[in-house]
């Protein structure tokens, strides 16, 4: 049955949202954000303004007896100059908790990066449509996840039948940042990047704070989790501090203790998990920074390559070995004051093993296999009876 401009059009308001700390109100409509306004004023880095507008793990969330919903979006779609086409992002239906449909809106703006300058070229385009139809009779509750790694501003939700708010369903708030693993980066849909997934099998709410490229240790960010209501927080930190050459050993251990310490002013006692990166062979032993290797370019592929050198570690340059190393240190020296503080190894998520099964793509961000991988074996460790995340392991 086509949608019809007499069908019910529902205002997106808060109530209707979960997964963003902020929403802005936009010429179009509404525009979710994964971080707070005071904390963007503080940093201008387009980098970071692109990956907290990316609504991963942003949905929009109603009871209805509707059996046909379209909800308009204008995204913003990225493209990388000469590199392969990205797909277009993915919304995924939940019909009471479980997969119902899965749809891409074509049209939007598009954003053209050149990954060896950094230039960047905003071109406008149309509003487009995610729709679902012939779905079951009856009240039942609907989630659209929306595109994880696609900056969507929400223009009107429309259905045959009236919306409104689910109510509180009493489960845990699980509070996650992390770097462009946690953002999805190369996830199939939004409720399979493996933070997803994890959240899914835990049974708990997920804000994912996963920020391509800028899981950096800033202060703002750490004010942002300490200011979110959460029941669990995980923080998986190092890659990007490689990515981005941007600290040495000296900096790094101090700026992790006053990120835990800002957090903890928030959430004194909450479980809180620290996790150490996955196995990304080329920083292992070298540091960064992280760079597009121009020979992938010049075929047509995205694939990076590390412009460190292994000596500058001498200097206190950081790698992935001194970062695990220097986390599972400090999680210790906090142990006897903070008991409801854990570390988890990157590498019981991901390791050696399973690059050699699994290598990751562009030698950076693992697949969507991997995805599901590390979210089983996350949940798995987070969330048994014996784990940091066990039910029942909310503090405050």
């Amino acid at each position: 049955m086509p949608l019809t401009d007499d069908w019910i059009t529902t205002p997106l308001t808060a109530d209707l949202l979960r997964g963003a700390l902020d929403l802005e109100r936009t010429e179009h409509g509404l525009l979710p954000h994964r971080l707070p306004a005071r904390a963007r004023a503080q940093c201008a880095d387009p980098q970071l303004a692109l990956a907290e507008a990316q609504p991963s793990g942003v949905r929009v969330v109603f009871r209805t007896r509707a059996t046909a919903i379209a909800l308009d979006t204008l995204p913003t779609k990225r493209v990388y100059a000469g590199a392969p086409p990205r797909p277009d992002g993915v919304y995924d239906l939940l019909v009471d908790g479980s997969p119902a449909g899965r749809t891409t809106v074509s049209g939007g703006n598009t954003l053209t990066v050149d990954l060896a300058t950094g230039a960047t070229e905003h071109r406008a385009g149309p509003i487009g449509t995610a729709r679902f139809t012939g779905l079951p009779e009856g009240v039942k509750d609907i989630e659209i996840w929306l595109p994880h790694n696609e900056t969507t501003e929400l223009v009107a939700l429309r259905t045959d039948a009236p919306v409104a708010p689910v109510p509180d369903r009493g489960r845990r708030i699980w509070l996650h940042h992390g770097s462009s693993i946690s953002h999805g980066s190369d996830a199939a849909s939004p409720t399979t990047t493996w933070p997803a997934l994890a959240a899914a099998r835990g049974s708990v709410e997920l804000i994912n704070l996963g920020l391509g490229g800028s899981a950096l240790l800033d202060p703002f960010v750490a004010r942002a989790l300490r200011d979110t209501p959460a029941d669990l927080i995980s923080l998986k930190l190092g890659i990007n501090l490689v990515n981005t050459d941007l600290m040495r050993l000296r900096a790094f251990g101090p700026a992790v203790h006053g990120f835990l310490d800002t957090v903890r002013e928030g959430h004194p006692t909450a479980p809180l998990l620290l996790v150490s990166p996955l196995l990304c062979p080329i920083h292992e032993d070298t540091p960064g920074p992280s760079l597009p290797d121009p020979a992938a370019l010049g075929e047509g592929r995205l694939r990076f390559r590390s412009a460190g050198d292994p000596a500058e570690r001498a200097a206190g340059k950081l790698t992935l070995k001194v970062i695990r190393a220097e986390l599972a240190r400090i999680v210790a020296q906090r142990a006897a004051e903070d008991p409801n503080l854990s570390y988890l190894d990157g590498l019981d998520l991901y390791g050696e093993a399973d690059n050699a099964r699994l290598p990751l793509p562009d030698e950076l961000h693992p697949d969507a296999a991997t995805h599901r991988l590390v979210g089983e074996r996350f949940a798995d460790r987070a969330f048994a009876a014996d784990g940091p995340f066990a039910d029942g392991a909310t503090h405050g």
